[in-house]
């Protein structure tokens, strides 16, 4: 079943989630809808250094937004934050030093941070694809924890900061992969199977999209979504996936294309209307599963993915 997934997956991806997907997509945009300007609103964009996060974060810059960039590499996101400013000519950017792979920190950071700052749209970018078993100084997995654990912290600690504000949002940079995966609750941190660093991170970002729609269900008064960026040549793409990178190479998209359905679901007035808890690409809902993959999960998978997922939680709070 799963060699079916990956077939059908990957031939979807050579038609949808290359350049020439995009540049056939975008021939149904409405140009005009992120001609927008935003000063006073505040955003959050997690691994806002490089890749489809710095180009996000540099066009909301450009929008006058208020820009919190979120990363671990203090010398690398300073660099970012200087280009940010200097080529957009806003100067509210700041940044923040977090580990999303330690909860403890993550924490910590949200008190911090509620206590001086108003949040409108907090943007889930940051992710990693570890491809060996690797653990955290907490021994959680370093994949599980940073693309699973620390979003699920960071977003339910802040949901109480972005109710309070006008049109709060959260977008979610999920993957088209998860599409060849079944939501597994049984073994989240990759203990007794062989480990897969690709079939891992495919699997932490199902596990996005069921958290967008049960925390879409549970506070309506933020409009939450998930979307797939396409395949985009990122320096997270070069560096996890050589291989891939080196196959399919000038098809890729470039940052600004995988940027561009995060952009529309941060700031077009138009995504807000679409239903909350939806799955995008190319600024379209689009389903979570392939047909007859058999990859839909139970109230009762997802349930207990909830309840793992708090325990941790609060264990490290």
């Amino acid at each position: 079943m799963l060699l079916y997934r990956s077939a059908v997956w990957f031939a979807k991806g050579l038609r949808e989630y290359t350049k020439s997907g995009y540049e056939s997509a975008s021939k149904d945009f409405i140009p005009d809808e992120l001609e927008v300007q935003v000063p006073g609103r505040a955003f959050m964009v997690t691994g806002g250094n490089s890749g489809i996060g710095k180009a996000t974060a540099f066009e909301i810059a450009k929008r006058g937004g208020t820009v919190h960039l979120v990363c671990r590499d203090q010398n690398r996101a300073e660099g970012a934050r200087g280009e940010i400013i200097r080529e957009s000519g806003n100067q509210n950017i700041f940044l923040h030093i977090v580990d999303l792979s330690d909860p403890k920190t993550v924490w910590k950071f949200v008190e911090n941070f509620k206590q001086e700052h108003t949040l409108n749209v907090l943007i889930n970018n940051a992710g990693c694809m570890v491809n060996k078993r690797e653990l955290t100084e907490d021994g959680l997995e370093k994949n599980f924890a940073t693309n699973t654990l620390g979003v699920y912290v960071l977003t339910t600690a802040l949901i109480p900061v972005l109710e309070k504000e006008h049109d709060p949002r959260v977008i979610t940079v999920s993957s088209g992969g998860m599409l060849v995966q079944k939501l597994n609750t049984d073994d989240l941190q990759s203990e007794r199977t062989a480990f897969d660093g690709t079939m891992v991170y495919a699997q932490n970002k199902r596990q996005q999209v069921v958290l967008t729609e049960r925390w879409a269900r549970a506070h309506p008064a933020i409009h939450f979504s998930c979307m797939h960026p396409g395949w985009a040549d990122t320096p997270g793409v070069r560096l996890s996936m050589p291989g891939f990178h080196a196959r399919l190479g000038a098809r890729l998209r470039s940052e600004a294309q995988g940027a561009d359905t995060v952009l529309w679901l941060a700031l077009a007035p138009t995504a807000a209307v679409q239903p909350s808890g939806s799955f995008f690409q190319d600024r379209k809902p689009v389903p979570t599963h392939l047909p007859f993959a058999r990859t839909s999960s139970s109230p009762a998978e997802e349930e207990k993915l909830i309840e793992i997922l708090e325990e941790l939680a609060q264990r490290f709070k």
